[in-house]
């Protein structure tokens, strides 16, 4: 599926959380979002991007905005992950890739000479009435949050 632009209505879904409730994107209208999406819990760059998400919180909420982070791991991964960093913002589990797949990014990777289907590392900031202000594919993750910081204004 094509990656939705800035500019468009960002794709709605419905998801467990790390919580075990379910959420839906449309529930958040009137704060602004963003939504990012990492390949696997506890692991290097998905630590380092989440833990920068984590250090600019408040920064975050002060701008009326929240933080969604999507990945294929299930609800248990997700709350170790969550506890281990002191995470304040919500995981979303897409064990089905059905989010990332609306998104765009879930696709053909290549390590080591092994294709696989995996998330791309990316992120969408939604806007209170829930449009795509800033989208970045293939970020690094420290740049995902300076750019999504920056997108906030």
């Amino acid at each position: 599926m094509a990656t939705p632009s800035v500019g468009t209505l960002a794709p709605d879904f419905e998801a467990v959380v790390d919580t075990g409730e379910r959420i839906k994107l449309s529930d958040y209208r009137g704060k602004r979002v963003i939504l990012y999406f990492y390949p696997k819990d506890d692991t290097p760059g998905c630590t380092t991007q989440a833990c920068g998400f984590r250090d600019n919180y408040p920064i975050i909420e002060e701008k009326n905005a929240i933080v969604l982070g999507v990945s294929p791991d299930g609800v248990k991964s997700h709350q170790k992950f969550k506890t281990k960093f002191n995470l304040p913002f919500t995981l979303v589990v897409d064990e089905d890739h059905a989010i990332a797949e609306a998104y765009g990014v879930w696709v053909e990777k290549n390590s080591y000479g092994k294709t696989y289907m995996g998330v791309e590392r990316s992120h969408f900031v939604i806007d209170e009435a829930g449009k795509i202000v800033d989208a970045q594919i293939k970020v690094k993750p420290t740049d995902s949050v300076e750019s999504a910081l920056a997108s906030l204004g």
